[in-house]
């Protein structure tokens, strides 16, 4: 009767099965849809370690444009590019942004400007910041209201006022029409400098646009950018969560 008890009863449950979890499925993408790739990862570091081994004097000198670099394909330098002003690497990401700008398959994008503009200003950089502004001044650019609403914001939080205004009549000259949003960033950014006059001059060309100026109150444009300000993915963050590489 023991035997045949012993027979019936259920046979006891397998030990559990511990696997190990690839941590690479952890990483979150710099920018949407799109991890960094090794190269772009080792690139990274290459110009980082360069800067390191130049001493404290590196952060006002170029280091030398790494081969890494040069070999990259089109996304993975600019992926290398957006990284490095996700971390805060402002000459670093100027570096690699006028090397994109050599390049034959360049097409210039507004957004790309807003990172770097942002990056530089962000560390104080202004005479950089002059310099990225110069090269937009001469670029063909195609129509686009929204790039330009980003670019007057990142200009008019660092406190240029002057390349605000140039910029918002660059953006005119190349057809990008200034909307709602492009006025009340501008009469708002303008008026939080004290730059009373101008703001009242940008009042006289809203109203010639649309007639009244309501559209300043409205409380769900307030923070149209604002909203928007993970950095979109034009750029670097998704949700806030950056890809973290070690120099």
């Amino acid at each position: 009767m023991l035997a045949s008890a012993a027979a019936l009863s259920p046979p006891p449950p397998a030990p559990p099965v511990i696997t190990m979890r690839d941590r690479s499925k952890n990483r979150k993408p710099t920018q949407r849809g799109r991890y960094l790739s090794t190269e772009a990862i080792q690139a990274v570091q290459s110009l980082k370690r360069a800067a390191l081994r130049g001493g404290p004097s590196a952060a006002a000198a170029a280091v030398p444009v790494e081969p890494k670099l040069r070999r990259l394909l089109k996304a993975d330098m600019v992926a290398v590019f957006r990284e490095l002003a996700a971390q805060g690497e402002a000459l670093l990401a100027l570096q690699v942004f006028e090397e994109i700008r050599k390049e034959h398959w360049y097409k210039p994008k507004l957004l790309l400007y807003v990172d770097i503009v942002t990056v530089l200003a962000s560390q104080g950089l202004r005479s950089d910041v002059d310099k990225v502004c110069s090269y937009l001044k001469r670029e063909q650019l195609e129509a686009d209201t929204e790039g330009f609403n980003w670019l007057l914001k990142a200009l008019l939080d660092a406190e240029f006022t002057q390349l605000s205004m140039d910029c918002f009549r660059l953006m005119k000259l190349w057809d990008s029409d200034p909307d709602r949003v492009t006025y009340k960033t501008l009469i708002k950014g303008l008026e939080s400098l004290g730059e009373m006059d101008l703001s009242a001059d940008i009042k006289l060309e809203a109203q010639n646009d649309y007639g009244d100026l309501d559209f300043l109150d409205e409380e769900d444009m307030i923070d149209t950018l604002e909203q928007k300000s993970i950095w979109r993915g034009s750029s670097l963050i998704v949700e806030n969560k950056r890809v973290q590489i070690s120099s």
